[in-house]
């Protein structure tokens, strides 16, 4: 069992994950301490950006499906004749990448220090700054706070980090302007009940739009070709599905769903692929009927794929919205608005 799995299985509900995990609920105190403490100071003092500011972040440890709502917003912005900024720390190093692939059109920067990160955005010509997995990141003013919180984790340890996945309490939806409920592999029942009990006690008042969104595989794209082909196509077929991310699980269960044998090779998120790793896909390649691989993991393998092998295919992961989604389209509108930073 690998990392990846070893941590999802730490964070589950079965009694032998309860008991494993005893050992580290004195550190989840510390730590659960010092983010109370941080988020008691506030935001005071916090630096305004240069350009209006959306920030999209989530409670837990990756997995939410915050990435492709930035990506969305993004997009969104696009549409609407705004140059969106994306920033982001460039941790990994895949998702900067994976960004200027979703949206062409924006100016992605890589940086630690946002608001240098800012600066240079605008020097590129951004209209609009989308700030992803920035929920924590407390000293930088933001807009629009949006906090993203998936289906999938009501039924994880409720300890923080390192028992559980958590890095705040759900207490801190409190500085949520907008909250964005997300489901891969939940059913859409345990989503409803999950957004209908935030309604109860969300945000920053009863008042705070809630949202629900699908994060669903919409077609498959060849790695290098970019040729199309609809999910349908992995019916009856052998699928091995390679996934460094932070939930595999959900990955493969949706290629699942379209009716394929499915063998999972899960990596730990961020995932560097080591020339062994890229021989044993290419074997799988050549022995199977399809890799199917994830858009993060495929701006690392694009460029190292050899060209006398089959092509894996690329999930492309769509936002669906199932309950609300205009609530989140007037919350950007009203940042684009030239009143937006009044």
């Amino acid at each position: 069992m690998n990392a990846a799995r070893v941590v999802h299985w730490l964070w589950g509900g079965s009694p032998a994950a309860r008991v494993a995990r005893l050992p580290l609920v004195p550190l989840a105190g510390a730590y659960w301490a010092v983010m109370k403490l941080r988020a008691a100071q506030g935001a005071a003092g916090a630096v305004r950006l240069p350009l209006p500011t959306i920030a999209v972040g989530n409670l837990s440890v990756g997995g939410t499906g915050k990435t492709p709502l930035a990506a969305w917003i993004a997009a969104y912005c696009a549409t609407r004749g705004r140059t969106p900024g994306i920033l982001l720390r460039g941790y990994g190093g895949d998702e900067p990448l994976v960004h200027r692939r979703l949206v062409p059109q924006a100016v992605v920067v890589a940086n630690p220090d946002r608001v240098a990160g800012a600066v240079a955005a605008r020097a590129q010509g951004a209209h609009v700054l989308v700030l992803d997995d920035a929920y924590q990141l407390l000293d930088v003013g933001r807009d629009l706070n949006i906090a993203v919180v998936s289906a999938e984790s009501a039924a994880v340890s409720p300890w923080p980090l390192p028992a559980g996945p958590w890095r705040e309490g759900r207490d801190a939806l409190g500085r949520a302007d907008l909250i964005v409920v997300t489901r891969k592999r939940a059913s859409a029942e345990a989503a409803e009940a999950l957004a209908d009990q935030l309604g109860r006690t969300r945000g920053k008042g009863r008042g705070t739009p809630l949202c629900l969104a699908r994060l669903a595989v919409s077609h498959l794209e060849g790695m290098r070709s970019g040729a199309r082909q609809e999910l349908t196509a992995l019916a009856g077929r052998r699928v091995v599905a390679a996934a460094g991310i932070a939930d595999p699980e959900s990955f493969a269960q949706q290629l699942g769903t379209a009716g394929a044998s499915v063998q999972l090779v899960a990596y730990q998120d961020h995932h560097a692929y080591r020339p062994a790793d890229l021989g044993r896909l290419v074997r799988a390649a050549a022995g199977g009927d399809y890799v199917v691989v994830t858009e993060k993991d495929a701006v690392k393998l694009r460029r190292q794929w050899p060209r006398s092998a089959a092509e894996p295919l690329v999930a492309v992961l769509a936002v669906h919205w199932e309950r609300n989604g205009r609530a989140l389209e007037q919350a950007v509108d009203a940042v684009l608005a030239p009143a937006g930073r009044a």
